[in-house]
């Protein structure tokens, strides 16, 4: 009862200050560090900007945090809480802001859903560099610190797909004096324990996983060998060298790498420091142990945050994912080894999750990235130090994966049986293909059945979705995707425990449209498949370039930068309908347009498999 009394009589000092008001209430006269963000102050770890807040917090440090500024007025937002002691620090959010803000047709979507009662109009485009901007002019004499997805994503030279054209670095466009991409704590910790020892941020030219502006003479580091990346400019003039610069990126950064990359853009260089090894159980602990009251700010009060209502109930038991998916941002911002949660302290959380208010029994997920990668690591994890594969389950699961999934089942059955958990669901992405050998089809060990009935029959909200993406063996291949043959192998398996257990669940798969190496008959040919599968698709997407995946250097180049092949992307809005289109062949308006398009490639073969009564 006593913990359930801290949710319902909170007081404002729970939450970190927003206000000069909140602050003056802690009895501070003066800020260590002001945390701008582009989305709403929700105190729970599933937010970034609470996260950072908490463990700056946590090492004696008095921080407020402003959401969301208005960029637009005189300012005021960025001005109200004055100068900070040390710095100030800067995200953009839990997503990429014009990834938040536009659809792959590039139309401004209708609701942010990081923002009170989801309004669409409460950050900027491209949010880290115009806050950078403005804090830059207000207080140049201040040191600025920007980290987050957006500035993991836009660390070095970018395609930025809304703009169609190569951008620079984030910290060229912002002016920021220093920028963390990737998970940030162990650099953060690093920065706070240097600045509060009077080192200028300036002077922090060698703290690992963080990325600088050198106008000057570059000291070479004792340990870090150099790699010169091509310049922006040689870029801009050549999309192979662009697309060499990702590939030697994304090959580093695989591995434990201990490689600084330098990139010349205009006068200055681009200076990117190797990253921190992975967070270990306990580190990963020490950042979900914090004190967050797991409550949007009482600001809120009255409003709605869409995100928050999704994720209130829901744990995240690790960070990180092996699978590689070419069209993925993950590994560029979370890396690819898994940081897991000690069990003790998921089941502390789950406890907490029960005390609130108006939680009802029902955990809405627990897992991560995708959600049974919890405890998975490399036998011989020096190997894994120098592996530079980009995924460790395609094109086959590697030999030196430890991927015992009882560890997740014996987590699971102890959530379950917690005295005031009804159901505990898990609403992260599966990777059904990690259950099956690649090239026999057959269950790797009964640790993945085990798992994956236990999933079936107990965790399954009604609907399991899962991400096949398309059906086409050469666009699965550009994907990192496994052969669709693995989905027809789990489908099977879902619907026998569904039979088994007296179950009535569905299986909703998801698919991506233009997908660099997508034609429209690889559309039709997963029209036709997915149609004889009697699925009428609802979970689909076109494909949206985003900065640092490998996808999106396919689309912008029309090469892959692996083997220098051309690879065909659909790029005009026309291409991209055509091709979307063949999701909704039962659609009475689609049937026209996709005959003829069938017509044109001389496919009648797809226009009978699609339309014709006998396959219906």
């Amino acid at each position: 009862m006593a913990q359930q009394n801290t949710f319902t009589h909170r007081q404002i000092t729970d939450w970190l200050p927003t206000s000069k008001k909140e602050v003056q209430k802690r009895g501070w006269e003066e800020l260590d560090i002001i945390l701008f963000s582009g989305d709403a102050y929700v105190d729970h770890p599933a937010f970034g900007t609470a996260a950072i807040g908490r463990v700056i917090e946590s090492q004696g440090f008095r921080v407020a945090i402003v959401p969301q500024p208005n960029w637009r007025d005189d300012l005021r937002d960025f001005k109200k809480l004055g100068k900070p002691r040390l710095f100030f620090a800067i995200t953009a959010g839990n997503m990429d802001s014009m990834v938040n803000h536009y659809t792959a047709q590039k139309r401004r979507r209708s609701n942010d859903a990081y923002t009170p009662d989801g309004r669409n109009d409460m950050r900027p485009d491209y949010a880290l560099s115009t806050y950078s901007q403005i804090l830059k002019k207000l207080y140049p004499d201040v040191p600025v610190v920007i980290g987050g997805i957006e500035a993991s994503l836009r660390r070095i030279t970018h395609y930025d797909y809304w703009s169609d054209q190569l951008r620079p670095s984030v910290l060229v466009e912002g002016g920021a004096d220093l920028m963390v991409y990737g998970l940030g704590e162990k650099p953060l910790l690093e920065i706070l324990r240097l600045a509060d020892k009077g080192v200028p941020i300036s002077s922090m030219t060698n703290i690992p996983q963080t990325s600088y502006l050198a106008k000057d003479k570059i000291i070479p580091h004792k340990k870090w060998p150099e790699a010169k990346l091509f310049s922006f400019e040689e870029c801009k003039k050549s999309k192979e060298k662009y697309a060499e610069n990702f590939r030697q990126v994304e090959t580093e950064t695989n591995t434990y790498s201990n490689i600084r990359f330098l990139q010349k853009t205009g006068n200055a260089t681009v200076v990117i420091n190797p990253p921190y090894e992975p967070l270990e159980g306990k580190d990963a602990d020490y950042i979900f142990d914090l004190p967050y009251t797991r409550l949007p700010h009482p600001r809120y009060v009255g409003k709605k945050i869409p995100a928050y209502e999704m994720i209130k109930f829901s744990v995240n038991s690790h960070r990180g994912c092996f699978g590689g998916c070419s069209f993925c941002t993950i590994s560029a911002h979370q890396g690819k080894f898994i940081a897991s949660r000690s069990e003790e302290s998921i089941l502390k959380e789950v406890d907490t999750i029960t005390q609130m208010p108006d939680f009802a029994g029902n955990i809405s997920d627990i897992g991560g990235p995708s959600a049974n990668m919890y405890r998975m690591e490399g036998k011989h994890l020096e190997m894994c130090k120098s592996c530079k594969r980009p995924s460790c389950i395609w094109p086959e699961t590697c030999v030196n994966l430890k991927d015992d999934h009882m560890p997740m089942v014996e987590l699971y059955r102890k959530i379950e049986a917690h005295k005031d958990v009804k159901k505990a669901f898990i609403g992260s992405g599966v990777r059904y293909d990690m259950f099956y050998d690649k090239k026999t089809g057959q269950v790797r060990g009964e640790d993945k059945l085990v798992y994956a009935k236990q999933l079936i029959s107990n965790h399954v909200s009604g609907r399991l979705k899962v991400a096949p993406e398309h059906t086409s063996g050469p666009v699965l291949k550009n994907m990192r995707k496994t052969d669709y043959g693995l989905f027809f192998k789990f489908e099977k398996l879902f619907h026998q425990v569904n039979k088994e257990k007296g179950l009535n669940q569905q299986l909703i798969p998801y698919f991506i449209s233009s997908h660099p190496g997508c034609e429209n008959t690889d559309m039709a040919d997963l029209a036709a498949i997915t149609k004889e599968q009697k699925y009428q698709l609802e979970q689909v997407q076109d494909f949206t370039p985003t900065p640092m995946t490998l996808a999106t250097v396919m689309y912008y180049t029309g090469i892959d930068p692996y083997t220098g092949k051309k690879v065909y992307s659909a790029r005009t809005q026309n291409e991209k309908k055509a091709q979307r289109r063949f999701f909704f062949w039962y659609k009475r308006e689609e049937r026209g347009p996709i005959t003829s398009e069938l017509k044109k490639a001389n496919r009648q073969d797809l226009i009978e498999r699609l339309f014709s009564k006998k396959t219906v």
